[in-house]
């Protein structure tokens, strides 16, 4: 009778291992690329840090705090300062974006969503997506970070 019941949960648990994901760390991007996904249309308000009106760094951390928890930093520099180090070939989903738009450094954020495009709060059209290889973002791209 024991050797059975061993079969039986030692069946179980390999079972469980095939369909849990071997990279957690994938789930998650793919919520933060959904929740942020949500805000799209939403407007632009300098310091907004609510789905009533984001800048980007406050859409970052409301979309980072909704989907896994985690608090981020306040601004695209502070945020810039975190995390690991992403080569632009290596990005998925989830990965953080950085540019550099107003000043020197980290000025502007986005949440990368596949294909070469990104999710951010832009100052002129709200929440939206756009290409890394766009005329006005392509120069202006300084980095990525994993978080």
């Amino acid at each position: 009778m024991k050797k059975i019941a061993v079969a039986a949960l030692l069946s179980l648990s390999i079972l469980i291992s095939l369909l849990t994901p071997f990279n957690t760390a994938e789930a998650s991007s793919n919520d933060i690329v959904a929740e942020g996904m949500k805000y799209i249309g939403t407007k632009y308000k300098f310091g907004g840090t609510t789905p009533k009106g984001f800048d980007c760094s406050g859409f970052l951390g409301y979309t980072y705090k909704q989907a896994t928890g985690k608090t981020l930093p306040r601004t695209a520099a502070s945020i810039f300062a975190k995390g690991t180090p992403v080569a632009k070939s290596e990005l998925q989903k989830g990965d953080l974006v950085f540019f550099t738009t107003y000043k020197k450094g980290a000025s502007h954020a986005g949440i990368y969503v596949g294909n070469n495009k990104f999710l951010h709060a832009s100052s002129s059209k709200g929440v939206r997506i756009d290409s890394l290889d766009a005329s006005y973002w392509k120069p202006r791209y300084i980095g990525s970070k994993r978080i």
